[in-house]
């Protein structure tokens, strides 16, 4: 795992969308996988690319939303992402959340990302209790698309997007086993109420209890994070120390 630590949750945003241009600039009809939340605001708000030929796939939405809910992960990726930029809406892919058979529809989802080659990279959050897309703590490291039960944390950490109304009790989300087949997972998180999660997910034991420990199994996952997100990780130091001597070939 890679661990980069910069200055200010901006510059979590400008690093990461330079590693995201620049596998577009070698694969223009790259498959990205998306997230929502404020840190990945900052990474979408720094991109500037053609993304005539992307294709996407977003990590999860809530069951029961319309598509135009203002709190809906639809409507979040038309503001910050979709709405400026050229991508056809054809490439873009949700995971379902309506239908008498939902677990078969998540079976298709699935096929629809083997379909169009694999995630080329996936980009992630985190939450504070280390959960990675909606696998809260004890989900299986092996899941799949699936639906889920959020805790009452995590709909509470969610409530101000709904105006302080009532948050979905349930989720359909990629699994842990979904995300771990993309080719990079590029994870990035801010501020001091990430600190505890970014240790744990990075220094500590891989764990059911912290769902993103798992990336500690990936070939390739990339960490950025800013000084307060890095605050509790005991080996910061040594990540910094890594990054100003990579060989020039890394950089």
């Amino acid at each position: 795992m890679e661990v980069i630590i910069v200055s200010a949750a901006q510059d979590v945003g400008i690093a990461a969308a330079g590693i995201i241009s620049r596998l577009v600039a070698g694969k223009p009809g790259a498959v990205l996988g998306l997230a929502t939340g404020a840190s990945v605001e900052r990474v979408y708000a720094e991109l500037a690319l053609d993304f005539s030929q992307i294709t996407t796939f977003n990590l999860d939405e809530y069951v029961g939303l319309g598509n135009s809910h203002p709190a809906s992960f639809h409507a979040f990726m038309e503001k910050h992402l979709f709405g400026r930029v050229n991508i056809d809406r054809r490439r873009t892919h949700f995971p379902p959340t309506e239908g008498d058979d939902l677990a078969g529809a998540c079976e298709k989802f699935e096929r629809e990302i083997r379909a169009a080659g694999g995630i080329d990279l996936q980009i992630l959050g985190i939450g504070r209790d280390g959960h990675l897309g909606f696998n809260e703590p004890t989900s299986s490291l092996a899941s799949r698309t699936r639906i889920k039960t959020l805790t009452s944390a995590t709909r509470e950490a969610n409530r101000s997007r709904f105006g302080g109304g009532e948050v979905p009790l349930h989720v359909v989300t990629m699994g842990i086993g979904t995300i771990l087949e993309a080719r990079h997972c590029l994870l990035v998180a801010d501020g001091a109420a990430k600190a505890d999660a970014v240790a744990r997910m990075v220094e500590g034991p891989l764990t059911a209890m912290v769902p993103a420990s798992a990336l500690q199994m990936h070939a390739r996952a990339t960490v950025i994070v800013d000084e307060a997100a890095a605050a509790k990780l005991a080996m910061r130091d040594y990540y910094r120390e890594v990054q100003r001597n990579k060989p020039g070939w890394q950089r």
